[in-house]
């Protein structure tokens, strides 16, 4: 699915930032003490000092304040992610540092914070549309990487473009899908090096 066809966020009523960013940092505080699915709209309007009615002039529902908090962490990781690739001159040390980013960068924003993790398990479960895009994001970055490293010689080009970055982006999706991400924390110190290394053979030209 491309980035076109995915729907926005939903949010509506007054284009007043700074209330809405409002709701979204008291909602965020909210979920971290109490969590998100034993959270009412009711809770956070009471928590806030805003009536039900006035939350809903913002967020159509609970989910729509859950997405964007959702949105946002995943924004971090893409950000850490994007910085750790950048920093890096060709292809194979790139697809390196991807790979050492999505672990560290999610197991840390995931992790320290159990009552938000929950809001990640509802993304990936009920397949939010920020969930969708931060996929989308993981997998057109890797896409960049794979077509970079072609040009360049790097990696082999007897198998079909999308078909090696699907294959890799599933290698790395127990450390990008917090459903998974939970059964992996084991394995989250060698992870990295080993699935990264074993995808570099297999790209070898």
């Amino acid at each position: 699915m491309s980035k076109a066809t995915l729907p926005s966020v939903s949010a509506r009523g007054p284009a007043d930032h700074d209330v809405r960013d409002q709701i979204v940092l008291a909602a965020t505080e909210h979920f971290s003490r109490y969590g998100y699915e034993k959270t009412t709209v009711s809770d956070l309007a009471k928590a806030i000092g805003f009536s039900k009615a006035y939350i809903y002039k913002f967020f159509e529902s609970k989910q729509a304040i859950g997405e964007m908090i959702c949105a946002n962490c995943l924004r971090e990781i893409e950000a850490e992610i994007r910085a750790a690739v950048e920093g890096a001159d060709r292809p194979p040390e790139k697809l390196r540092r991807m790979f050492k980013a999505v672990v560290e960068a999610s197991l840390r924003l995931f992790s320290e914070d159990r009552k938000l993790y929950e809001i990640a398990i509802s993304a990936a479960t009920e397949r939010w549309q920020s969930a969708l895009t931060h996929e989308e994001c993981i997998r057109q970055l890797l896409h960049d990487i794979l077509r970079e490293g072609r040009e360049m010689g790097e990696f082999e080009r007897k198998t079909p473009l999308d078909e090696a970055a699907g294959a890799i982006y599933l290698v790395m999706h127990p450390y990008i899908n917090p459903l998974l991400l939970q059964h992996s924390f084991d394995h989250t110190a060698e992870a990295p090096a080993q699935l990264s290394g074993l995808v570099l053979r297999s790209l070898s030209p």
